[in-house]
């Protein structure tokens, strides 16, 4: 790398650790010496690189002491912890509201914070366009002519065991059915193992799509304390197994929506047996699995099942492309169900999208992509982070997430969030208010922050706004 752009990739890695919090308020850097002998660079790239953090307002210098990270990057205490929520089984009533704030998301113009998905720049639309364009005519006439097979084209869910696994073996391709999405795999896998008036245990808080068809399926929702960080709580967990009857329980352990946490991998091994020993199926919704910042990828719950109780669902939404509604589940035991209920719900899911993404697939380019998206992901989740820190009270509690791309806030507990929602829209902000993550109300003074999009000039300032806006509503 030329030696004019070793001290901004040197200064970006400091920017990551300031972001996620190894680096805190006050903390003295490594001295240019030290970190000339780890980095391996010139002394004088070191210097570069700590004057280019000093630009960017996160570090400063002390005359004879060193570079330390400014006070105002942090807050006492940065990150959001595990709320007790008492394990009840309730109705829910959220999608109303919920619909508003979706559809708000899709106006043009907006700033969008409240969405869950990467800005269109990061994804590789021409190449899938090119992939369209090369569909031949006679197989253009099959596509649009023909129903697909009601699990899927059959290349594509060789492609997607072949990735998951290394090679495609038939009895995991037999078990791959594609889906309109990841919600509706999530959807038909709890058709398949619940009915209306049953319990199905899920985080708390928890992504309001899932509470959407939960309340659409006349089901009850028992809501799990999961910290923000570490995931889901076992022992309230194993309480609540005690004492309610649960059908079924639907997780997001890597990367979770909307705190962005994951378990950690005894946790994720502990809770595969916990439930398997009692017989409960696990829909683990991995959509963000993919989007891992580290150097490998987080295990997935299916990972660990040898009972055949864990329903994976995944999709191309959050990596490719929302718009081809390309996604999947690998239901387990349960794999014949699920494709009566996809027959039943749909016949099969559009053919021409399914392939498009298998020959996407098949021509290796989608691990290239993957790792420039989650170095911009990674990148992303940085700025957003020093952005919001820069510009929201200091009290303001922020997750760290170690992938996705979702930002968990907790405001002070006088804040409504809410409230604070509907002056905001008026001003073409729009992020996702707490209380639609819950059955019970709980979380209004928190909020869920995207950062699938760059860091513009006009992003930022809809932030500054953001943060003056929540300063005002507090008494």
């Amino acid at each position: 790398m030329p030696a004019q752009f070793q001290y901004v990739s040197l200064a970006d890695e400091i920017q990551d650790k300031i972001a996620s919090g190894q680096y805190r308020a006050g903390d003295r850097l490594p001295s240019l010496r030290k970190l000339h002998a780890r980095a391996r660079l010139s002394i004088s790239t070191v210097y570069q690189a700590y004057i280019e953090l000093e630009k960017r307002g996160l570090v400063e210098s002390r005359n004879k002491s060193g570079f330390f990270v400014k006070a105002r990057v942090h807050g006492e205490q940065t990150a959001p912890k595990l709320k007790l929520v008492e394990p009840v089984p309730k109705p829910v009533n959220v999608d109303a509201l919920a619909k508003v704030i979706v559809e708000k998301i899709s106006e043009p113009g907006i700033i969008n914070l409240g969405g869950a998905m990467p800005d269109p720049s990061l994804l590789p639309i021409k190449q899938l366009t090119r992939e369209l364009k090369s569909v031949s005519g006679k197989d253009m006439a099959r596509l649009l002519s023909l129903y697909e097979h009601p699990a899927g084209n059959p290349e594509l869910r060789r492609e997607i065991v072949r990735r998951t696994t290394g090679t495609a073996k038939q009895g995991m391709v037999d078990e791959v059915i594609i889906t309109q999405g990841c919600l509706e795999a999530v959807f038909l896998c709890l058709r398949a193992v619940a009915k209306p008036g049953d319990v199905i245990a899920v985080e708390s808080p928890t992504f309001h799509g899932l509470l959407q068809l939960i309340e659409d399926l006349g089901m009850k929702a028992l809501e799990i304390p999961t910290d923000p960080q570490t995931g889901i709580s076992l022992p309230h967990l194993k309480d609540a197994l005690d004492r309610i009857s649960v059908e079924a329980c639907v997780f997001v352990p890597t990367f979770q929506n909307p705190t962005g946490g994951s378990m950690p991998l005894e946790a994720k091994e502990e809770l595969v047996e916990l439930l398997g020993e009692r017989e409960i199926p696990i829909i683990e919704d991995d959509i963000y699995g993919d989007l891992y910042f580290g150097e490998t990828r987080p295990a997935a719950l299916k990972s660990f099942d040898r009972r055949g109780m864990v329903l994976f669902c995944s999709s191309f939404s959050k990596t490719l492309s929302s718009g081809l509604r390309v996604g999947w589940t690998l239901p387990g035991k349960f794999t014949e169900r699920v494709i009566r209920m996809k027959c039943n719900t749909n016949i099969s899911s559009a053919s021409l999208p399914q392939h498009v993404i298998a020959q996407y697939l098949k021509n290796g380019a989608y691990e290239r992509h993957l790792r420039r998206l989650r170095n911009l992901l990674k990148n992303n989740v940085a700025n957003m982070s020093l952005a919001l820190r820069e510009h929201f009270p200091e009290d303001a509690k922020l997750t760290m997430p170690q992938g996705g791309m979702l930002i968990w806030v907790e405001l002070d507990e006088r804040v409504d969030s809410f409230e604070v929602y509907k002056v905001a829209e008026k001003e073409g902000i729009c992020f996702l208010p707490g209380l639609i993550c819950s059955t019970s109300n709980r979380y209004r003074n928190c909020i869920r922050i995207n950062c699938g999009g760059t860091l513009t000039p006009k992003v930022e300032k809809g932030i500054a706004l953001l943060g003056q806006m929540i300063k005002d509503f507090r008494p």
